[in-house]
């Protein structure tokens, strides 16, 4: 069922007489199998709202990202925290919706520099699970007052409301760009590297370690972005051979780097968030006892692995040290059968798991919305 109206889809989960199974885009089929009629956002369709004084754009779920990001682009404008488009790493074809971006808090390589999804979501209108319409945030970033449900609902994958329509705060777009790509590292290097590029006063909007190469991005204007290049150059010229790509060369680049291009013909790829300092010893003891491709975004803090054989084992294997680094993995690509018999997301502590049963009692108390799919 394709919903068309923010009231004809409190009528259609209020009238559900069994498990729903909440899609938007059809592009990002993550989490464990869902069971239950398909009910589809994407004929909530439109930006309601566009306010580039502001800086702020109001658009229904289904709205397609590449609508909103042509209607940015006019104004010089843009979503600053690079959401990843996963069609090229698991294959799917439907178009990204950005209900799909926050219902996923789908956040790429500038999440360094200017934060999350979450980070930039103003407000939000949604239905739980008993039908009921809910407002919550507005369309300025202000203090809080009342229960944050905005940012409770990034990332939730549509398990405890069904997104109508959200309000993002967006910000300009930089006149030019430049990428230093650091050759022949070890990984240790490629993080030490990251690391200092990171910590230096020249605001660092991407660093990551892809095929052997770390990349480090500077975003502004033409002449600042040359200025910061040249003295970041003389602090890595410790590390080797630099070469630097430009402008829709370097964009090009970073697309591939935010979309795990790396990986898209890998059968399973499991996505670890971690402290960067603890990357290189996480990465080599993974290294010692199974075969595993890796990339890394985030200064390291990001971590993504790919594997053709022992998929499920090297997922759990991930999952177990992730625990032990109180970081998290999730599996991101997989066949069917591993995403029903591994836990596809990072098993909670007893505490997490009672808040969070607890939570969706409270906004699905029917269990109705995207059941199972996050355990």
């Amino acid at each position: 069922m394709i919903v068309k109206t923010e009231q004809e889809l409190a009528e259609s989960v209020k009238a559900a007489p069994g498990p729903l199974h909440i899609r938007g885009g059809g592009t990002r089929d993550i989490g464990n199998p869902v069971d239950g009629n398909v009910l589809s956002t994407a004929g909530l369709n439109g930006v309601t709202l566009y306010e580039p004084g502001a800086l702020t754009i109001v658009a229904q779920a289904g709205t397609p990202v590449a609508d909103i990001e042509t209607a940015l682009d006019a104004e010089n404008q843009r979503l600053a925290f690079e959401p990843m488009d996963h069609r090229r790493l698991l294959g799917s074809s439907g178009t990204p919706t950005i209900g799909g971006i926050v219902a996923t808090n789908a956040s790429g390589p500038r999440r360094i520099s200017v934060g999350a999804c979450r980070d930039h979501l103003l407000g939000v209108r949604f239905v739980d699970g008993s039908g009921t319409i809910i407002k919550n945030g507005g369309r300025v970033m202000k203090n809080v007052t009342g229960y944050d449900l905005v940012k409770l609902m990034a990332g939730s994958y549509g398990t405890l409301g069904v997104l109508s329509e959200v309000s993002l705060k967006v910000l300009p777009k930089p006149e030019t760009e430049t990428t230093l790509v650091l050759h022949d590292l070890t990984l240790r290097d490629s993080v030490t590297a990251m690391s200092a590029a990171l910590g230096s006063p020249f605001e660092v909007t991407g660093a990551a370690f892809v095929n052997g190469l770390a990349h480090i991005r500077i975003e502004g204007f033409e002449a600042s972005v040359a200025y910061r290049a040249g003295k970041l150059r003389d602090l890595l010229a410790k590390f080797g051979e630099i070469t630097q790509t430009e402008d829709a060369a370097s964009a090009a680049m970073w697309r591939d780097i935010r979309d795990v291009k790396c990986f898209a013909d890998h059968g399973a790829v499991t996505r670890v968030s971690i402290k960067p300092s603890a990357a290189p010893e996480f990465a080599e003891s993974l290294g010692q006892t199974r075969g595993a491709d890796l990339a890394m975004d985030w200064g390291g803090g990001l971590m993504w692995f790919a594997v053709t054989e022992t998929e499920e084992a090297t997922h759990k294997a991930l999952q177990d040290m992730s625990a032990g680094k109180g970081g998290h993995a999730t599996l991101i690509k997989g066949s069917a059968s591993m995403r029903a018999d591994a836990p596809v997301f990072q098993p909670e502590n007893p505490t997490v798991t009672a808040l969070s049963q607890g939570l969706r009692a409270k906004f699905d108390p029917r269990g109705i919305l995207n059941a199972g799919l996050m355990g």
